[in-house]
């Protein structure tokens, strides 16, 4: 059986409280090198979205997806709002009116979602951004079933989180730190594992 527009929306519902019992951590880390403020967007763009589907639960899985694509487009500033946004916009177009989505639709779905990203931010891998979290997560994003596809996907976007460490930024504002810049982790490499873990411990139960 396919992934259902409710079985999205409580996989939203576990990324919402990922990010709200993640939001200082998250905010720590973009304090380091960023302006501080990507814990607090976050969680404001997922509580949004919550009060959205609440309001309204559209019955395609893509449907559902370009909710949250509009809302976080709309509520959430700094760069994480366009970016996760684009992400979510693009993965709704790839997924069509599709009832259910397969595991070859969800990974057509993060491809999409990646380069939507990469279009938006204009960054590659190895600049230290989300990016390095979700281009390995998209390569890695191979199983039989949703729950396996979602945790290849969600282990490699933590190892390419971690991988951000060392790295200097060349994107975004990390970027005007230089050298400075390496010895943390990106937030949003960070976000993207924690919300794709999120996904795949729903598809698990």
């Amino acid at each position: 059986m396919g992934c259902t527009a409710n079985d999205l929306v409580a996989a939203l519902k576990a990324a919402a409280a990922t990010v709200a019992e993640h939001r200082v951590e998250l905010i720590q880390l973009d304090r380091a090198i960023g302006d501080g403020d990507h814990g607090e967007n976050l969680d404001r763009g997922f509580t949004a979205v919550l009060a959205a589907l609440e309001a309204n639960t559209p019955d395609t899985p893509g449907a559902v997806l370009k909710l949250v694509a509009t809302t976080l487009i709309s509520k959430v500033g700094g760069a994480a709002g366009p970016l996760y946004g684009t992400a979510f916009l693009r993965a709704s177009t790839a997924v069509k009116d599709r009832a259910e989505l397969e595991p070859a639709d969800l990974s057509e779905a993060l491809t999409a979602a990646l380069g939507g990203v990469v279009a938006r931010g204009k960054a590659e891998l190895g600049d230290k951004t989300m990016v390095d979290a979700l281009d390995p997560a998209v390569k890695a994003a191979k199983g039989d079933t949703a729950a396996a596809l979602l945790a290849a996907a969600a282990d490699a976007a933590e190892t390419g989180a971690d991988a951000t460490v060392p790295l200097v930024a060349r994107k975004g504002r990390a970027s005007y730190l230089g050298e400075r810049s390496a010895g943390h982790m990106d937030p949003g490499a960070r976000s993207t594992s924690l919300l794709l873990r999120a996904f795949a411990e729903v598809a698990a139960r």
